[in-house]
């Protein structure tokens, strides 16, 4: 079928400031996408009785002279990635209160775009090595990933808005990358790239990367010099080689031999506990 043709498709892509949001490398998919593609603001939520002012402060910034206050709230933008497929990419940051509203009205207005499919994007730091691809974990609809089947615990808005869609009848997917807590100052655009690059497979369409290489290569080189000046070699060695070994005990459960996932983890775990 020819584009021309085709019915156009809106998926809902969303990502939050915060807590579910390590060194901004979700939301700064987000901030790119506008930024590469034909873009319009087409809806706020504008609730204050979200938000917590002391802990998503109010930003005052001058506009021509002029204070203004720029107060939290929800942005939604239609971003047209191709003329049959636009993106309805919401960002704010996490809300303090009333999760439950918050989800539903970010429903219904989803709801006013056609939205069948709702995608999830967060960031969290983790125990990983900056020199090896930054892992990603991504759920589907009925299909946990391995995290989420053995996590147990606190969750962020990404994750209940995923149960709300669910819930509604919507296709849902989340993709968390994991980003080196050591490297805790610097937006990690290594870990926007790759979220990136999941997005694109999963709506089946080339999202341009633009700079983000290039932004991707300045992270790794400045991760370098805090490992080098923080004398952390030894630290980094040691995730490395457990990447390497969870890896490989990945590859080999994936070839039909899960006893020998258990004989690599075993040997990991042994190996970790003797450093």
């Amino acid at each position: 079928m020819c584009e021309e043709n085709a019915t156009p498709k809106t998926l809902l892509v969303a990502a939050f400031e915060g807590w579910n949001d390590a060194n901004q490398a979700a939301t700064n998919v987000i901030r790119h996408l506008v930024s590469r593609y034909e873009s319009q603001e087409v809806r706020h939520i504008d609730n204050e009785d979200f938000y917590d002012y002391q802990v998503a402060r109010p930003m005052i910034c001058s506009v021509q002279g002029r204070k203004r206050i720029i107060w939290p709230r929800t942005t939604f933008y239609d971003i047209a990635v191709s003329p049959v497929l636009h993106l309805l990419a919401q960002i704010a940051p996490e809300p303090n209160y009333r999760w439950k509203e918050y989800c539903t009205q970010t429903l219904h207005i989803a709801e006013d775009y056609g939205v069948n499919d709702v995608i999830t994007l967060g960031a969290m730091f983790d125990e990983c090595p900056h020199t090896r691809p930054l892992p990603l974990d991504i759920s589907k609809s009925g299909c946990e990933c391995e995290s989420d089947r053995e996590y147990n615990g606190p969750v962020g808005i990404p994750n209940i808005l995923d149960a709300f869609a669910s819930e509604a009848g919507l296709s849902t997917m989340s993709m968390w990358v994991s980003v080196p807590h050591y490297s805790a100052n610097a937006e990690c655009m290594q870990g926007t790239l790759e979220l990136l690059r999941a997005l694109s497979v999963t709506i089946g369409y080339p999202l341009a990367e633009g700079d983000l290489i290039r932004k991707a290569a300045q992270w790794r080189a400045q991760a370098d010099e805090l490992v080098a000046s923080t004398h952390t070699g030894d630290y980094l060695a040691r995730l490395e080689r457990d990447y390497d070994l969870d890896a490989q005990a990945k590859r080999i459960a994936s070839n039909g031999m899960p006893a020998c996932e258990e004989l690599i983890r075993e040997a990991e775990s042994f190996l970790r506990d003797g450093v």
